[in-house]
């Protein structure tokens, strides 16, 4: 999470606005008159008063903050995944942003409770994306479970065992065999993702229960040695839930490489 800037000093910088404060302090040193100098700081205040309520103005420093455009780009990544998530996730996902507001106000609360609230942010922050790209992935094995499919494949399962039961062409025969077998491994593949799906869910459980437990705690908490022991079971958490997250990326990308004819020279997503 990018520091906030600071504005203030970011507009008292601006080149203009030095070369304008310089001049007419020269102007009085010159002329002896405090009046010059008075009238600048007249247009100063002005000046500041104008550009640190100017939404552009705060945009633009903003925009060259070092880090800036990596965390745009974090910004709309997770503007992305919200976008793919039904209302009642959506939902859900906001319940969890507002627990995390009630957990930082708490800890704002204990000495030194300014840099313990900041460095506790960016934790609880990696878990809630990490919350996001679960219920992404989610919802990717969903459709990936499709029930009509599995069940086109089992039928066709069985009739191909059949098949190959009754064939007496030793040629035929292996032909079948074969493609049997793919069936079969794509069916394990079903039991398999059915299996990453509950593991899943659980996981999501699992960080909603740990988010309600660190603001059940943060209310009565008194010690930040405490508080540091809870951010270390948020990082916990939210490397468990990371690596599961990768582990179902690459079985749906093998799905998708496996699935059906690609067009030369392109991978379809």
């Amino acid at each position: 999470m990018a520091r906030t800037p600071n504005f203030l000093k970011a507009a008292f910088l601006m080149p203009a606005n030095l070369v304008g404060l310089l001049t007419a302090g020269a102007s009085s040193a010159m002329t002896g008159e405090l009046l010059p100098s008075l009238v600048a700081l007249g247009v100063e205040g002005v000046y500041l008063g104008v550009a640190l309520s100017s939404k552009r103005f705060r945009r633009a420093v903003r925009a060259s903050q070092p880090g800036a455009k990596e965390e745009a780009a974090a910004r709309q990544q997770m503007e992305a995944l919200l976008a793919e998530l039904a209302p009642s996730q959506r939902e859900h996902y906001q319940v969890l942003v507002g627990l995390k507001e009630k957990i930082l106000a708490n800890y704002a609360k204990l000495p030194g409770g300014r840099v313990l609230s900041a460095s506790s942010e960016q934790r609880l922050d990696t878990l809630l994306t990490s919350f996001l790209r679960l219920i992404s992935t989610l919802n990717q094995y969903r459709n990936y479970l499709n029930s009509a499919e599995r069940q086109s494949l089992e039928k066709e399962v069985r009739l191909l065992e059949a098949e190959v039961a009754q064939e007496a062409n030793p040629r035929l025969k292996d032909v079948k065999e074969k493609r049997l077998d793919i069936l079969k491994r794509r069916l394990a593949r079903f039991e398999q993702a059915s299996e990453s799906r509950e593991v899943v869910s659980h996981q999501l459980a699992s960080i909603e229960d740990l988010m309600r437990l660190t603001h059940e705690q943060s209310i009565a908490i008194r010690d930040p040695e405490t508080v540091n022991r809870q951010l270390d079971a948020l990082s916990a958490e939210a490397h468990a839930t990371d690596e599961t997250v990768r582990e179902m990326e690459r079985f749906l990308d093998f799905t998708e490489e496996t699935s059906g004819p690609m067009p030369h020279g392109t991978r379809v997503r």
